[in-house]
């Protein structure tokens, strides 16, 4: 196996957690979309203590190799989150990667959060004027869980967002857990993408059911389960997206790793249909194995997982942000390479 891709440069560490004592401190996820009123990339990620946070770039609009000081994400009414939230995502023009959607004269956040019950999660949305905020949050629950078999009963989690204006609507795609196995063979607990849709308007989103599942082949690395999705215009495919997941099948024991079980990695998928809710299908190959990180790599903490990946789009390159290390002991890092490797189309 190769250890990257062909092109792919690792940078290292972008953004280190807070040594705050021995409990959960994570530094990930990441949304970057480019903040006009700063001039300026603004990224939102999981950074865990307080669990979310937003950090501007310093530099110009074709680079982001430095980010300044982390600051919590301003709720205007934050008692709608009774049990904390992360993994935010603002809402991005589908044919401009890294643009966030203004629609009716807002932006537009996603975020997941706890309900107050044991571990169950739910997605939420909120709006605001700027980037920075303050955000007012829906009280309206976006994407509700299933019932009873579905391939979301357990959980939905890790949400991502899309306006495509020539449908006048959102998209979102989402990671569905299931309660109860599932007609996957070789992982029946397995976690899925989900789509759901919702028009200008609306008060909530439709359900369009799963768009990918765990692969059939116990050897791909994606056979065990299916992170966090962000798609883009592609060259040889009509669109391109970048994901994690794992080889490896959860294993329904109960365990904190249980339903995401290492390690999880990053690769890409395609599709030519042309709005890309449907006919997905993965690479063969991941960006990398986790056995094959480095040694100095390893040396400045990447290894078990390579955590939610995304793409930050510049005018001649690509850079790949993820989060790595041991749970809740991770931290932000980076590989660039050209925009051709990944497959994306110029949209500028």
């Amino acid at each position: 196996m190769l250890s990257l891709h062909h092109g792919w440069k690792r940078d290292g560490l972008v953004m280190a957690r807070a040594p705050h004592g021995d409990g959960s401190e994570v530094v990930g996820d990441p949304c970057i979309v480019w903040d006009p009123d700063h001039a300026a990339w603004r990224m939102f990620l999981f950074f865990d203590p307080p669990g979310h946070a937003t950090a501007l770039a310093v530099g110009d609009q074709n680079a982001a190799e430095e980010w300044g000081e982390t600051t919590p994400i301003e709720f205007a009414n934050p008692e709608l989150l009774p049990g904390g939230t992360h993994k935010p995502f603002i809402v991005m023009d589908a044919h401009r990667p890294n643009h966030a959607a203004r629609v009716d004269g807002r932006y537009w956040l996603l975020t997941v959060s706890h309900d107050g019950r044991a571990r169950e999660k739910r997605v939420q949305r909120a709006h605001a004027t700027s980037l920075a905020g303050p955000w007012t949050l829906e009280e309206r629950e976006l994407i509700p869980r299933g019932q009873g078999d579905a391939f979301d009963a357990e959980h939905v989690d890790a949400v991502s967002g899309y306006w495509f204006p020539e449908l006048d609507t959102f998209v979102y795609y989402y990671m569905g857990y299931p309660a109860r196995p599932q007609q996957h063979v070789h992982s029946p607990l397995g976690s899925s993408i989900g789509v759901a849709t919702q028009g200008r308007g609306d008060t909530e989103a439709v359900k369009q059911g799963v768009m990918l599942t765990p692969s059939p082949d116990p050897e791909h690395w994606a056979a065990g389960w299916l992170g966090g999705i962000q798609i883009f215009p592609g060259t040889e495919h009509r669109w391109v997206a970048v994901l994690n997941a794992s080889p490896t099948p959860p294993d329904g024991s109960g365990r904190l790793t249980s339903e995401e079980p290492a390690p999880s990695l990053g690769g890409f998928a395609h599709t030519d249909a042309e709005i890309p809710t449907s006919g997905w299908e993965l690479d063969e190959q991941p960006i990398e194995w986790v056995s094959d990180i480095p040694d100095d790599a390893i040396e400045r903490g990447e290894g078990t997982n390579l955590w939610r990946q995304h793409i930050l789009v510049l005018r001649d390159s690509v850079r790949l942000y993820y989060n790595s290390g041991f749970y809740g002991r991770e931290q932000l890092y980076s590989k660039t390479a050209d925009r051709a490797v990944a497959g994306i189309a110029d949209t500028a």
